[in-house]
């Protein structure tokens, strides 16, 4: 941290942010621990998605922290790695949507190919805010599907876990 207010300091940097997508308790506990210190963190990107809403929520715990702080928000995984269209409970345009219409700064789509980010580019050409009607019936469509995060394999596997991948890291 030290390093990192140093770079700033120094004009390296301009702002400090944190990621992470297994737990939102520890995006908490990140938050808390800074704010102990007198330190506000200036963005943070976490999971806000779909099926996230209904299992061990980013939306529902760390995004009201973030708007009370004016931390920047950094929605990431609008698909889940592609996961969520698994579940056929949702299509990729309703996944980017829903994500475009939470508070965030930002919503971040891979796009690994050029039809993949031209249907990004259709969602943010199309995207229109959604009504309470809108977000609760493509809420009920994926409840189920949303169940102990079958669909959040980055929450509830280590398959996109560095750290068990790699425990040296840890020291």
């Amino acid at each position: 941290m030290e390093a990192a207010l140093e770079a700033q300091k120094a004009g390296k940097i301009r702002y400090i942010g944190f990621t992470g997508h297994k737990s939102p308790d520890i995006h908490l506990k990140m938050l808390a621990t800074a704010s102990q210190h007198e330190f506000t963190f200036d963005a943070v990107q976490m999971p806000l998605n779909v099926m996230d809403a209904h299992f061990e929520s980013f939306e529902k715990k760390v995004l009201p922290v973030l708007l009370q702080n004016d931390i920047g928000v950094l929605g990431m995984k609008p698909m889940g790695d592609h996961v969520i269209l698994e579940s056929k409970t949702a299509t990729p345009v309703e996944c980017l949507h829903y994500a475009m219409n939470l508070p965030t700064s930002v919503v971040i789509t891979g796009c690994d190919s050029l039809p993949i980010l031209q249907q990004a580019l259709q969602a943010a050409r199309s995207f229109q805010p959604m009504s309470a009607s809108e977000v609760s019936t493509l809420l009920a469509k994926t409840t189920k599907a949303a169940e102990a995060g079958k669909f959040e394999l980055y929450k509830t596997s280590h398959h996109f876990d560095g750290t068990f991948a790699n425990p040296q890291w840890l020291g």
